[in-house]
């Protein structure tokens, strides 16, 4: 049997149903020489917004909104086209997710961490916008930024899980059924896919001196692994959704997240 040409493998990573595993590779490099880079420059931005300088409050502010806005958007922008794919293979949400990864699609996963993403955004903003002076001491600025942060929430939850519904009618717009639609709903998950790695990256950057055992090397492994695919997970939920049962999936994730666990089980 012919063994595929390079040519052939690189087409066929860069078609639709392929793109979780291209995002786990962009992961992977950029993990390996970009990551570091990218943190330490938003440590730069955290200690300017400190100091209490506009434009890294802005920054940090319109970095959580993305974080929080891009997932949404691009479940809309692809959710026809994932659809047609879904009908041609004769597949259902209902039936696909029944086993034993359907509790990490239950939307109160998801729900939770845009909570947390949710309070960033409402503290920074009514930072930036009320003064924290302003923002602690009236009530009637802080709730309803909370009430509402919330409801939107639920909404923008929605809005993500409704990707895994087919449309009952045609679209408002023609650019959802075009190609290009797809196409910049990819660009957002990588780019929000890229957001997140920031924020873990920061979250793991604590120096650790290395494992004093074997002991302590498996419990610290076992440990980062759980939650390096938790934190993973949110932003690949829509690519997760047609490679969930490829053999490879699961591989080419803990290869994404690799050189963050490496550094931190190894304290290096």
């Amino acid at each position: 049997m012919k063994r595929p040409n390079l040519r052939y493998l690189l087409h066929n990573l860069f078609t639709e149903s392929n793109r979780g595993l291209l995002l786990d590779l962009v992961v992977f490099v950029a993990n390996l020489f970009l990551m570091r880079t990218l943190a330490g420059l938003f440590i730069d931005l955290f200690r300017h917004s400190s100091a209490g300088e506009p434009l890294a409050r802005f920054a940090l502010g319109l970095t959580a909104v993305a974080m929080y806005a891009l997932s949404p958007a691009a479940a809309i922008l692809k959710r026809r086209h994932f659809q047609q794919r879904w009908k041609e293979r004769n597949r259902s949400y209902e039936t696909e997710f029944d086993g034993p990864y359907g509790c990490l699609f239950h939307p109160i996963f998801y729900l939770s961490l845009n909570l947390v993403l949710m309070c960033a955004i409402v503290a920074v903003a009514g930072d930036f916008i009320f003064g924290s002076k302003l923002l602690m001491e009236s009530g009637n600025i802080f709730l309803p930024m909370i009430f509402g942060g919330l409801a939107l929430t639920i909404f923008q939850t929605y809005l993500v899980y409704r990707y895994f519904s087919p449309p009952q009618r045609p679209p408002r717009s023609e650019f959802l059924q075009h190609p290009a639609s797809e196409r910049l709903g990819d660009l957002f998950i990588f780019v929000n896919m890229l957001l997140y790695q920031v924020a873990w990256n920061l979250l793991t950057d604590s120096r650790l001196s290395p494992p004093s055992g074997v002991g302590e090397f498996i419990g610290r492994l076992g440990f980062l692994t759980f939650i390096a695919l938790l934190v993973y997970f949110p932003p690949r939920m829509l690519y997760l959704a047609e490679d969930l049962h490829r053999r490879r999936t699961w591989l080419t994730m803990l290869l994404a997240n690799s050189p963050v666990i490496a550094r931190v089980v190894l304290g290096i």
